[in-house]
Order: structure tokens, then sequence, then C-alpha cells
């Protein structure tokens, strides 16, 4: 089985260094609007520091963003009015769409050289984590499972990692709370800290992407439903301390939609992009024809087969994960527009759950690797 870790391992890697010598060939200016959009956000923090969080148009008065928009050949780079991924809001301003995480992650790297260190960072997270979950298999079947796994986490960092840099680091924090999630409810299941840490980590991703506050969706039922009949202490305390988490985690976006939109509930999307659900056939057509269905797929049957299989802690996994498929799945496919990524971060933060939850639970006595020759009668003498 050692050499199977390693060979999983070994494959883990090749395909982080392949990823890594296929970003290193990315072009900052590829046409995308969103991405020009993020990078203006990055300048932003770059000039202002937390004054960053103010995006309003007239703050380019340095022209960096009509230099990005002149770049990718955008017609109206001259008027903010026009200006992709911009929104109206009164005093005649134009404010930035989405939420400041993803141009925070990216001001940290020097301007002109930002992307590619931040999905390479996000890479490494990704791929030391399913490495853990290679290397700490107690099993053939599961040493299997976490192999495949990690190998098609690390690669989805590329596709369709690419489609947003706003996916990168949501990746990272998926694979971090999918970690976090499995050692609470398998082994610290009264414990306050790895909740908190969970919901921290879950508001945070708030800040990549604002519907990443669908990610905490399962969690907020697994631990309210409780409060109806339990009166014990330590039920109130993880409740209401995963709640607070997530409101400190995405802090950064309440404030800059108070600065952007005059109040921290208010959105800088404009109504074109806040849409009411209406369920389309070729909406659904297209996520069956995407790589995207495929995950979806194996985190549903994954999260069926740990309900009937699963004992204990991995069962109480499995429960969450059903309440998080749900609500993310019902808005995703209700949502009228389609993306190669909407799905992926509850995919992803299914499986990463599942996994370590099953790699983290005590292997039955029949199921436990045999000794090593002549180690049952060391055993014996040493009692």
């Amino acid at each position: 089985m050692k050499s199977l870790k390693i060979t999983f391992g070994l494959i883990c890697l090749a395909i982080l260094a392949s990823n890594i010598a296929t970003m290193s060939r990315w072009n900052e200016a590829r046409g995308v609007y969103d991405d020009v959009c993020y990078l203006r956000q990055a300048h932003l923090f770059q000039r202002f520091g937390i004054g960053g969080l103010n995006t309003n148009a007239a703050l380019d008065d340095d022209h960096y963003f009509q230099g990005k928009l002149k770049e990718i050949a955008y017609a109206e780079w001259q008027e903010p009015a026009g200006w992709p991924c911009h929104t109206p809001m009164p005093g005649d301003k134009f404010v930035l769409q989405y939420p400041p995480g993803t141009g925070a992650l990216l001001a940290l790297f020097p301007e002109g050289n930002q992307v590619v260190p931040l999905y390479v960072s996000a890479s490494l997270i990704v791929s030391g984590l399913a490495l853990f979950g290679i290397f700490t298999a107690p099993t053939l079947p599961l040493t299997l499972g976490a192999g495949s796994f990690g190998a098609l986490a690390v690669y989805i960092m590329v596709n369709p990692g690419k489609a947003s840099y706003s996916v990168a680091p949501t990746m990272a924090v998926c694979a971090a709370a999918g970690f976090l999630t499995a050692w609470w409810l398998v082994k610290a299941r009264q414990r306050l800290w790895p909740v908190m840490l969970i919901g921290l980590l879950l508001g945070v991703s708030v800040n990549f992407r604002l519907p990443n506050a669908l990610l905490a969706a399962g969690y907020f039922l697994f631990l309210g439903i409780p409060l109806v009949w339990s009166r014990k202490l330590i039920t109130f305390a993880q409740g209401f301390g995963f709640g607070v988490a997530v409101l400190v985690g995405m802090a950064p976006t309440l404030i800059a939609q108070a600065v952007n939109a005059g109040s921290p509930i208010a959105t800088t999307y404009g109504s074109a992009d806040v849409v009411a659900p209406a369920f389309s056939l070729v909406v659904f057509g297209q996520y069956l024809s995407d790589m995207q269905f495929g995950l979806i797929a194996l985190a549903i049957g994954s999260t069926a087969w740990q309900l009937r299989m699963g004992e204990g802690g991995v069962r109480q996994v499995a429960l969450v994960a059903v309440g998080n498929l749900l609500v993310n799945l019902v808005f995703f496919l209700s949502h009228p527009v389609f993306t190669p990524y909407y799905v992926v971060p509850i995919a992803m933060l299914t499986l990463w759950s599942l996994s370590f939850a099953a790699l983290m639970e005590p292997v039955k006595a029949s199921e436990a690797p045999p000794l090593p020759h002549g180690a049952a009668g060391v055993g014996a003498l040493s009692r």
C-alpha cells in the first residue's frame, strides 16, 4: 500500500507541476471583463490600503482601469457609465459589483504578476491537503479513493478554475473547510473551536464571490434545527459561535457594501445581475453537458453512500452535505444564467468533507491492514 500512496502522490505532484507550467503562460489581459475588474480592485488596495474598499470610478484618476480596458480593446473605455462590472449608485458614482476579497488577495503580489502567484498559492494548499489525505489513508480502498479524488482536486485548479479569479481562493477554502468539517464531526463533536473556524473560513469565502454564502446553508441547518429541542449549552454555543464567525469572516464585504452602496445589506450588483429564480431546461441542459454535472453526481452519490453506510460522525458529515447540496442546487439550477463553475464550490466542499470523514473514521478490526510478519508474536510477548 505504501507504493500505491507514493504513486498517487507523484501523480498529484505531476499534475501540480503541469498546472504551474500552464499558469506561468497565462496572460492577465486575455479579454475577460471580470479579470480586469478584479485587477482594478487589487490596484485600489495597493494604492489606498484599506481605502481601496471604496471602488468609486472617480478614483481612477491615474487612468489605471482605462488603460486596462484599452489593453483588451474595450470600446467604451473612456466613460465610466459604460465600464464593465460597474454599477450606478446614487450621487452619480459607479462602483465595482464584486466583493473585495479576490482583489485583496491579488494585491498581495506585484502589479503585472498577480494572477499566477494567486493560483499557484491556492494550488499548493489544495495539493498539500490532497497529499495529506493520500498518505494518511489507513486502507487500500481509502487510498484509492483519496488518490483519485486528490488528483481530480488538483486538476480542477486549472479547469474550470481558470474561468474566474474568484474560483482559485474558493477552492482552497473549500479544501480547508472540508478537512475541518470532518475533524469536527468525527473527532471533536463537542468542541467549539472547529465550528467557529469553519464559520470563519466560509465567511471569508463570501469575500471572493457572494454566492459562496450558500456554502454555509447546510451548517446553519445542522446547527440550528437541534436548538428546537436541545437545551445543551454546547449546542447553543456552536450554533451561535458559527453564525458570529461567518459574520466576522464576511465583514470586509459588509463594509464594502456600506461604503459603495450605502448599507451593509445593500447589493453592489445591478438589476441585470439580481434576477428572480426561473427554472430553464436550456440552463439545466448546459449543466448536464458540462464537467459540473459529473462533480455533482459524484457529490450526491458519495453523500447517499455515507448516509446509508456511514456511522457516527461520518453520517453527520453527510447530513451537513445534504442540506448544503439541496440549498445550493435549488439556487443554481433555478438561476437563469449558466457558467462553467457555479456549482463547483459546493461539489468540492462536499467531496472534501466526505473524503476526510471517511479517512478519519476509526478502522474496524476486519478492515485493518495486516500486521507485518512476526509483529503479533512480539506484541504477545510484550504483554
